[in-house]
């Protein structure tokens, strides 16, 4: 993967933590210049300093993607610093509101939608208007394999997550005359430390959640950042330029399992 990406910028929301943490290490070695962006910044500043204390180049752009005026930010300042972005991954998200349907308040349904499906639409749109007067681009999604398979009590973020999925296919013939490549990973359990959210939201242990992904899985184990990573470098890199409205499940088997 090192040099692959050279020479290209990319930007990362949810770029602090987690997942996103690891495609920004994983694209800032395949020698991207990284921006980073998400709603804390001291993570992001841990993630910039992680990356040129590797000799790579990254840059922390604080900022809700959800608001349109924090993503035009985060968009000109890549712009104006790098002078181009070649790449988006739309990794930020929230777990949103959990719970029965009878249950659920409408805030909290609505707030799910917002960061999970109003901000990839608000970064995906300011990311084309930069990447088509180029020529090319990638823009990938970090969906779920939630939307794809019953999962009570999760109903706002499995809407959120297939939402994705049609966004993708839209923007790839959309955008596909343009030299741009519009894709979606749909992990499934991924261990980090969003789980214990999730468990604690479910009044279940750490241990039991990470049983039940493990137990849907055909490998037998909990997906890593790192498993995702490794897809967004190929479908950001120069291998995957005839691969566009793809959604990759990166779950080990639990979609058809």
């Amino acid at each position: 993967m090192a040099g692959e990406l050279d020479g290209q910028v990319a930007v990362v929301t949810g770029g602090g933590t987690g997942i996103g943490r690891a495609i920004a290490l994983r694209l800032a070695a395949g020698g991207a210049a990284v921006v980073v962006s998400g709603r804390r910044p001291d993570p992001l500043g841990a993630v910039v300093a992680e990356i040129t204390g590797e000799g790579g180049t990254a840059l922390a752009v604080p900022g809700d993607h959800a608001r349109e005026d924090d993503v035009e930010r985060l968009f000109g300042t890549a712009a104006d610093r790098f002078g181009r972005v070649d790449v988006l991954v739309n990794n930020a998200a929230v777990p949103g509101a959990i719970g029965p349907i009878w249950d659920l308040p409408l805030d909290g349904w609505e707030a799910t939608l917002a960061a999970n499906l109003t901000g990839p639409f608000l970064c995906s749109r300011a990311a084309a208007r930069l990447m088509r007067p180029r020529g090319s681009g990638r823009i990938v999604m970090i969906g779920s394999v939630t939307g794809k398979r019953p999962n009570p009590t999760r109903a706002p973020y499995a809407v959120t997550k297939i939402g994705l999925v049609g966004l993708t296919r839209t923007l790839a013939v959309e955008l596909g005359p343009a030299g741009i490549t519009v894709n979606c990973i749909s992990p499934a359990g991924v261990d980090t430390e969003r789980l214990q959210a999730l468990a604690d939201a479910q009044g279940v242990t750490l241990a039991d959640v990470h049983a039940r992904w493990a137990g849907y899985a055909a490998t037998g184990r909990l997906s890593t950042p790192g498993d995702v990573a490794a897809a967004v470098a190929f479908l950001a890199s120069p291998a995957a330029a005839n691969v566009t409205g793809v959604d990759l499940n990166v779950d080990g088997g639990v979609a058809f399992v």
